[in-house]
């Protein structure tokens, strides 16, 4: 069954009020007859596409790092300018690695692998554990007492029992004037502290006589150790391995360039990244009337048609952020590789009409969208929580 292309742009506003039961319930259930034909069309996995891909990030990437150690002696402006346009760069070199993480860029495994790896590197982000953290939202995804995405959100019972220095740091914090600094603290100081960390306490235990057993591997002492940093041995060499190249890497770009320079261009465009990241992640599940299930009636593509927005970007912007915008489908199946997802979205949109469409103007509002009401079942604003409790 193939819907009329015609209807390719249906999709509410995030400024509209949310379909009635009913009528959610049809497309919702005619979707989940269609899912199976629907992955099966658009599962193409194509390594020419892939490389292309890769090559029109990686390429501008390098150019762009000349650019800037270049003009770094002819105007501030003009390399501030070039670190902004390298962030957008480092955001879609991001995303892409995202979909090595799911086997999904390339029909080769390997070379989801091996990019994967090469991507994790330039972004800062250890590709093996990142992508099996986020597998798990995916399995997931609109389940909020499994996950809760990057913002933490907190249910309204708990907002309502913080004091009032408690609540405005809960918002503070949720502020897309922070985004920089988030982004600063995801992609480039976590990973390494996290990395630190977990490497301290596992020399300790090596090297403690009460976990100092006599006969037993190596590898099975270092299976036992038990760290929040990381979920397991395999975790803990794929980030070995990441920082391995990654450190060395950062330490030659800083005596290449000088230090001054590597952190205002690189680090700098790193975290503006990383920022862009976490603010498409979360409005891509945080908006008004977002559908937020808990445990009992979960449902899974119940919560990648109404928990999961269809954030509709310029064309440009969807080239640099890889069609992540198309974030419906992409829950429907991370299998569907970037370059398929509009088509994808296309020829099915009639089966999309329940799914909130939000436009770069919006973004700040839907931001705003930082509590779970777990009586309806749905992201709110302070704003709605505050109004809720004001005398009818």
């Amino acid at each position: 069954m193939r819907l009329n292309s015609a209807r390719r742009h249906a999709g509410r506003s995030c400024q509209h009020a949310a379909p009635s039961t009913e009528s959610a319930a049809r497309p919702l259930a005619q979707l989940k007859g269609l899912k199976r034909q629907l992955i099966e069309r658009h599962v193409r996995p194509d390594d020419r596409r892939g490389l292309a891909a890769v090559a029109l990030t990686l390429l501008p990437i390098g150019a762009l790092g000349v650019a800037a150690w270049l003009g770094s002696s002819v105007s501030f402006a003009l390399t501030a300018a070039i670190t902004l346009l390298t962030s957008l760069f480092l955001l879609r070199a991001f995303v892409l690695m995202h979909e090595c993480g799911h086997g999904s860029l390339f029909r080769s495994g390997r070379l989801n692998r091996g990019f994967g790896f090469a991507l994790g590197v330039l972004t800062g982000m250890p590709q093996y554990v990142w992508s099996q953290h986020h597998q798990f939202h995916h399995a997931h995804n609109g389940n909020w007492d499994r996950y809760r995405g990057p913002l933490n959100i907190v249910p309204v019972s708990e907002y309502a029992a913080m004091n009032v220095t408690q609540q405005r740091r809960y918002r503070n914090a949720r502020s897309i004037w922070l985004a920089p600094l988030a982004g600063f603290l995801y992609v480039v100081l976590n990973p390494r502290r996290n990395w630190l960390k977990g490497g301290v306490g596992l020399l300790r235990h090596l090297g403690s006589k009460r976990h100092a057993q006599r006969g037993m591997p190596l590898g099975e002492r270092i299976a036992a150790f038990e760290t929040p940093c990381w979920s397991s041995p395999q975790e803990f060499r794929h980030m070995s391995w990441n920082h391995a190249v990654l450190l060395p890497l950062w330490g030659l770009m800083a005596w290449l360039v000088g230090p001054g320079l590597f952190v205002g261009f690189y680090i700098v465009a790193a975290s503006l990244a990383g920022g862009a990241g976490l603010l498409l992640f979360s409005v891509q599940h945080n908006f008004e009337q977002s559908h937020a299930s808990g445990n009992e009636g979960w449902d899974y593509t119940r919560g990648a048609i109404e928990g999961t927005s269809f954030l509709s970007l310029p064309p440009w912007l969807n080239w640099m952020t890889a069609n992540i915008g198309y974030h419906h489908i992409h829950h429907l199946s991370a299998r569907i590789p970037s370059y398929c997802l509009v088509e994808c979205h296309d020829e099915y949109a009639g089966l999309f009409t329940g799914v909130t469409r939000i436009r770069l103007a919006q973004v700040p509002a839907a931001l705003k969208y930082i509590l779970w009401d777990t009586a309806t079942q749905r992201i709110v604003s302070v704003a709605d929580y505050q109004a809720g409790l004001q005398p009818a």
